[in-house]
């Protein structure tokens, strides 16, 4: 990449799209200038021109939301930054994780968004054990620790079982959704990431599939 192929605008701003390297979400769109550039790609981390402040301004300074720069790439007009990253937690000051989480239109099927929602709440309880926010149950356990943790799964997994002799569709869902996010926990807890599951659970299912063909092409013989 070479800075001087890029195209600032009259006031020395480029606009620069935040892209999640592994999940390709949206986080957020601010402007950089090129002192900000330099910095990010001195750093390795990003960095923006604020316009209101007419200053720098460090993403996750006072936050701890840094984000850890993988990629930078520019459009064919050179006009346009797109800066993948590494985040450490939200980007939006609201606390969501994308800055782009309102809809003006919304026509997308939606099995999309249900496959990154357990990313995304992995990021956010993450996020919480650290950068800690007042109040936050998540928090709360963290700081009671793995004991309290491990005695909130077990009284979730004793509530999926009484609310499965019931008759309510609804409960059953209410208690799993709690047994997963305490899950969650856990796994933070322990350093876990969901990549280590997929990947657990890919071996034994390609394992069966492995084995199903086998045991096919067999009997095909015989």
């Amino acid at each position: 990449m070479n800075i001087d192929d890029l195209k600032f605008d009259e006031k020395g701003l480029i606009p620069a799209i935040v892209q999640d390297h592994k999940t390709k979400e949206v986080l957020m769109m601010a402007y950089m200038n090129r002192e900000s550039l330099e910095k990010s790609l001195e750093n390795k981390e990003t960095y923006f021109f604020s316009r209101s402040r007419q200053s720098l301004w460090h993403k996750g300074e006072t936050s701890g939301n840094v984000q850890h720069i993988k990629a930078i790439k520019y459009d064919c007009d050179g006009d346009t930054l797109l800066v993948e990253v590494e985040p450490e937690g939200p980007a939006c000051h609201t606390g969501n994780n994308s800055c782009f989480y309102r809809d003006i239109i919304n026509d997308y099927d939606e099995n999309e968004e249900r496959e990154s929602i357990l990313s995304n709440l992995y990021r956010r309880i993450e996020s919480r054990k650290e950068n800690p926010v007042t109040g936050s149950y998540t928090n709360y356990l963290f700081e009671k620790g793995l004991n309290k943790i491990l005695k909130k799964i077990g009284e979730e997994n004793a509530e999926i079982i009484i609310a499965s002799k019931e008759d309510s569709k609804e409960e059953v869902v209410y208690e799993i959704a709690d047994y997963i996010y305490h899950l969650m926990v856990l796994m933070v807890e322990k350093g876990i990431n969901l990549n280590d599951v997929y990947k657990e659970i890919s071996k034994r299912y390609y394992k069966t599939e492995e084995f199903r063909e086998q045991h096919k092409k067999r009997k095909e013989t015989k």
